[in-house]
């Protein structure tokens, strides 16, 4: 495996939270153009379209059952030119790759596991002589909530050549990125939520195989911790949650999944809390205004603090040209920045709780510097304390150096982030 890249958390937008799966050729470019001018320089690079972009009628997130999809002579799915016009003659994603390549950005896609079901049903040949769909799915490996594919029979003859050429063909669109689902918890089999580990194995086959750097994310969570080893030896990152929304029982239960992976966090092997929902989302099911994210301000500085200091990969999920200033300034703190860049052994030293109300401490390292992150999960303000030697505290959020003994005030849901640094003599 190529662990050359994604040696830092990768960091990015996906098209869901705001767009659902009805997601188009202009706002993917649009989003690109304010990354480019507005977060590139901060490390955000991805611009990753998500799920449905075959589908020429897909609108938000309810999923037509058994929607024709765009494909070509080989069973692969291409672009919906209704969608993407600029895909037309075949062209796939390969103009909207270059264009976001021109800005110095990089392009991702969804997929999901296996191989189109219309493919199996009409027996469409792969790129693999004699060979059908039909010969090499696996019809009793489907997921629940999308009826597009089934697995493949990774035993079969033909299902490597398969997703070989699945890979073949998002390295000529140029693609960076690619995000599985339906992979890592497939939730068909109840007793094996890791059953596709052949299937991740031949994607992980082919993307070496394919000649071009991309970064494969595995969805949907959560993964199985016992399975940490696969996972980083055929992933960059992987889900360690379900859907993640902007609710604070989601985001207080984030806290337990960031203890349970916090030793397997490691450079170019990435747990992954899922997509920020900040700023305007939804937009697809709103009359194209869409709603602002549920979370309050010391929330959604909770939410960048647990992400960073645990080093998860940061995908924004909002409407980019919407971004408030708050919001806008939560996500290029430098400081925070680069802790997520460059700490390393982020772990939970402190939970301290009644009811779920209390305090929870966590701590990295950084270099010549340590980091603590006091949240506060009770509904009231808390004095928060912590270890102080003979260091400056430097508050990430305030942007200043603090006086204090040991504690901090911290607002209800929010979060105190100190960098600690030796004094000088």
């Amino acid at each position: 495996m190529n662990k050359r890249i994604a040696l830092t958390p990768p960091m990015g937008w996906n098209s869901w939270d705001c767009y659902g799966d009805s997601v188009n050729e202009a706002q993917l470019k649009a989003n690109a153009d304010y990354m480019a001018k507005n977060l590139k320089k901060y490390g955000y690079e991805y611009i990753v379209c998500d799920i449905q972009w075959s589908e020429p009628t897909a609108d938000g997130y309810a999923y037509h059952d058994y929607a024709p999809l765009c494909m070509d002579e080989f069973s692969r799915l291409i672009p919906a030119v209704e969608r993407f016009p600029s895909a037309k003659d075949g062209k796939g994603f390969g103009p909207i790759a270059d264009y976001i390549h021109s800005l110095g950005l990089k392009f991702g896609i969804h997929i999901m596991r296996g191989i189109p079901r219309q493919a199996v049903k009409a027996s469409i040949p792969i790129k693999c002589d004699g060979i059908t769909a039909a010969d090499i799915a696996n019809t009793e490996s489907y997921c629940p909530w999308n009826t597009d594919m089934y697995g493949v029979n990774v035993s079969a003859h033909g299902a490597k050549e398969y997703y070989d050429s699945l890979f073949e063909l998002y390295a000529s669109w140029g693609v960076d990125f690619v995000k599985c689902d339906d992979i890592a918890n497939t939730e068909f089999n109840k007793e094996d939520p890791y059953s596709a580990r052949k299937e991740i194995e031949l994607i992980r086959s082919a993307i070496d195989s394919c000649g071009r750097n991309i970064v494969l994310s595995l969805s949907p969570g959560p993964a199985p911790v016992e399975e940490h080893a696969h996972l980083a030896q055929n992933a960059e990152m992987w889900r360690i949650s379900g859907d993640f929304w902007d609710s604070w029982d989601k985001l207080y239960d984030m806290f337990g999944r960031c203890l349970s992976w916090q030793a397997y966090v490691k450079p170019g092997a990435w747990p992954d809390c899922d997509m920020l929902p900040v700023g305007r989302l939804q937009l697809c099911d709103n009359d194209g205004v869409g709603r602002e994210s549920r979370f309050t301000h010391d929330e959604i500085k909770t939410m960048m603090s647990l992400w960073c200091i645990f080093r998860s990969p940061l995908m924004i999920g909002s409407e980019l040209s919407m971004l408030d200033d708050f919001t806008l300034s939560v996500l290029t703190n430098s400081d925070v920045l680069e802790m997520s860049k460059k700490s390393f052994n982020g772990r939970q030293t402190v939970r301290n709780e009644d009811n779920g109300k209390g305090e929870i401490i966590w701590q990295s390292n950084g270099e010549n510097c340590r980091y603590t992150a006091l949240f506060n999960t009770d509904d009231k303000i808390r004095n928060i304390g912590f270890y102080k030697g003979d260091e400056t505290v430097w508050d990430m959020w305030e942007h200043k150096y603090i006086d204090t003994d040991g504690f901090v005030s911290v607002s209800p849901h929010g979060v105190a982030l100190l960098k600690l640094e030796k004094k000088n003599g």
